[in-house]
């Protein structure tokens, strides 16, 4: 009885983290709507660890990591778009929610790479 109730959790558990997944990636912005945001204006937010900033950022991005996000709001701009962008998605997709939640125009990059 108690290995039925462990595997039901861990399936419930795996299918939640990969539904996860799926919403993050379908609502990502493409590296070319990203490039044109910013050319247009758009903040350009990387929310990756300062240590992964410092190893290596996109031009003109500045660094908030995610978890001091909801803290730091107020050195972003509100009246323009955002785009923020990670190593893999993950952090950009709950990054932006914050954003939205707060009132922002973000748009989730994903990973740097997808610029």
């Amino acid at each position: 009885m108690l290995e039925n109730l462990l595997s039901a959790v861990m399936v419930s558990v795996a299918a939640y983290l990969v539904l996860r997944v799926v919403v993050a990636v379908r609502s990502r912005i493409s590296g070319k709507d990203a490039r044109a945001k910013v050319q247009a204006g758009a903040s350009l937010v990387d929310v990756r660890s300062e240590v992964e900033f410092a190893s290596g950022a996109l031009p003109g991005a500045k660094n908030i990591p995610v978890q001091a996000l909801a803290g730091r709001l107020g050195e972003i701009d509100k009246a323009k778009p955002v785009v923020v962008y990670c190593a893999s998605g993950m952090r950009s997709a709950r990054a932006a929610s914050i954003l939205k939640s707060a009132g922002f125009e973000a748009h989730d990059l994903g990973p740097k790479s997808a610029w």
